[in-house]
């Protein structure tokens, strides 16, 4: 059988589906799966024989749902659909009249809604990495949760030497921004973070990012502090998923290099501001004790993905000292 697998957005939700599908094209090596997901993505799921990648506009609007519908709807035998949003349950309807099988998945929102909004119910949800695993078990396929990292991309790995050189010392991977303020430490904070790895002379920094705004400011920070460059728009998915192998820890908030980070088994210490990991969005098979967040805050989480504003005004979640960090590593 031929399956389609729809998950368009984001990066670090796209990231989370590799363990689960990388199990399926394991256990079922006679099937095929097509993904469709945003441009640019396909290298997490190149090293997959019988997984293909099919693009998606960035932005898919109705004319690209119908033209979706269109190239895939005599290449498919079922649908799955990780995204459930308006433009997806259209997409899966108008495959299910032409005879297609479809399996969506539960994301538990209104539970998710209770913690974020009223502060009910602050028990640990199901993980997004159970919750794609159930949504593949209900159309007939069974997932295991042996995966541990992509294999290597010996193209990419090359280029990253040429760039970069042979390891020596320590190198640290350094992730500071996120879509959402509210996910993200204070720059003073991320920059003390940089000066005190910086000092150490055995310490090389990599700064991570996109975005042109992102891109500017990690150069800058790469031209003040010794030892530390920023490959921010500089490299390739593959290339960079390449050299946060060779890292010795990642440090991030809860964004998309968490979980890039765990494609290649590579330990991460994520930080949480006004997100918590109960939610269910914590890196595949990263360490508990490697996740930052204030406690005793009793008004977080208040978003599931982020926020850019604070309904007390204050962003206390975002009040977290670089010394914790740098012991922490």
């Amino acid at each position: 059988m031929t399956y389609l697998i729809i998950r368009l957005a984001t990066l670090g939700n796209v990231a989370m589906t590799v363990p689960v599908v990388a199990s399926l094209s394991r256990r079922y090596p006679n099937d095929r799966f097509i993904i469709a997901s945003k441009k640019d993505l396909g290298a997490m799921f190149a090293a997959m024989p019988n997984v293909s990648f099919h693009e998606v506009d960035n932005h898919l609007d109705w004319k690209g749902v119908w033209s979706l519908w269109r190239s895939l709807r005599d290449k498919v035998d079922a649908v799955i659909d990780l995204q459930d949003v308006p433009r997806t349950r259209v997409l899966r309807t108008l495959l299910w009249l032409s005879g297609k099988s479809v399996t969506s998945v539960r994301y538990g929102r209104f539970r998710k809604h209770l913690i974020t909004v009223f502060g009910l119910g602050r028990k640990p949800l199901k993980t997004e990495f159970e919750r794609y695993a159930d949504t593949f078990r209900r159309a007939g396929l069974e997932t295991d949760t042996e995966f541990t990292a992509l294999p290597m991309n010996e193209a990419a790995a090359k280029t990253i030497t040429e760039r970069y050189g042979e390891k020596k010392g320590r190198w640290i991977g350094l992730a500071p921004f996120a879509k959402s303020r509210s996910n993200m430490l204070p720059y003073p904070v991320t920059k003390d973070i940089i000066e005190l790895l910086s000092t150490e002379a055995e310490t090389r920094i990599f700064l991570f990012g996109a975005g042109t705004i992102e891109c500017e400011m990690l150069r800058q920070w790469a031209s003040v502090f010794p030892r530390t460059e920023s490959v921010a728009g500089q490299l390739k998915l593959k290339e960079e998923l390449e050299l946060m192998r060779k890292l010795d820890v990642m440090i991030c908030m809860d964004s998309a290099n968490q979980h890039l980070s765990s494609l290649v088994g590579l330990r991460a210490i994520s930080v949480w501001c006004a997100t918590d990991p109960i939610i269910g969005f914590a890196g595949w098979k990263q360490r508990p004790e490697d996740i930052i967040q204030r406690h005793e805050l009793r008004c977080r989480p208040c978003s599931c993905h982020g926020t850019n504003h604070c309904r007390y005004g204050n962003y206390a979640c975002r009040q977290i000292e670089a010394e914790t960090i740098v012991k922490q590593i």
